[in-house]
């Protein structure tokens, strides 16, 4: 054997620190992957938060105008007081344009278009809530797996232990990173600057919206509610809002 040619103790301890750092990096790889995944699900998710439920909100304060009455809407709702409401909303033309794009309003009178509307605006955002809801659930679950996979990626792979571990081999080959015979401090360092955060919580990035009553449950207060803003401003509305009907949404 050639003077220069490396000895079994230092290609067992390579390819020992090789398996290691290729099971480390491997399973770290998987858990960023799922982290990153995670902000993409909550990407598509916001979709439904700000494109569905916002303009089913949207449609209902136009609707009502007043705030007062917006107000008793969500109270009955049970809706937080400031979800996507802002009193520009309810005065503005061009949001008011690009929300009923597309909104088919059904009826025989003027009343009963305006009752429609809002009643229709309702069941939609019922759809679009539970949906939210559920996908919000699933979130939460998928958090959940991920922080499992961070805590058993620690518990296999103390790194402290692994550079310990390694420095004990004592060779004088270099594994990049990995390499033994480290200078003390040098492990806690390099865990400190590997460290892999624990997954935030959904509601972190999302608000926490509770279900809606079932429209068969407060039909009676709302239809109030709908009375009292026909009577301030609801013939007007319809008399603007038909002459841009449209077909229906999905």
């Amino acid at each position: 054997m050639s003077p220069d040619s490396p000895n079994i103790h230092d290609v067992l301890a390579y390819e020992i620190k090789k398996e290691i750092a290729d099971r480390y990096f491997g399973f770290r790889k998987l858990i960023e992957d799922d982290k990153l995944d995670f902000a993409e699900k909550i990407r598509q998710h916001s979709f439904i938060l700000e494109k569905r439920i916002s303009f089913d909100l949207i449609r209902i304060y136009i609707v009502l105008k007043n705030e007062d009455l917006i107000q008793r809407f969500l109270a009955l709702t049970g809706l937080p007081q400031d979800l996507f409401y802002d009193p520009y909303l309810t005065q503005s033309g061009t949001i008011r344009a690009r929300v009923f794009s597309g909104v088919r309003i059904h009826g025989f009178t003027h009343a009963g278009r305006f009752k429609n509307l809002i009643l229709d605006c309702y069941e939609r955002l019922e759809v679009h809530l539970a949906e939210y809801r559920a996908k919000f659930e699933e979130l939460r679950k998928y958090r959940e797996e991920i922080n499992e996979e961070i805590e058993t990626f620690y518990r296999k792979n103390d790194l402290g232990s692994i550079m310990g571990f390694l420095k004990t081999l004592g060779d004088t080959h270099k594994a990049g990173s990995m390499e033994g015979g480290m200078e003390a401090g040098m492990a806690q360092r390099m865990e400190a600057k590997m460290h892999i955060a624990p997954q935030p919580p959904p509601e972190h990035f999302l608000p926490i919206i509770q279900s809606l009553p079932p429209l068969a449950t407060i039909k009676g207060e709302l239809k109030a509610i709908i009375r009292a803003a026909y009577e301030d401003h609801g013939s007007e509305l319809i008399q603007l809002l038909s002459r841009k009907d449209t077909p229906a949404p999905r």
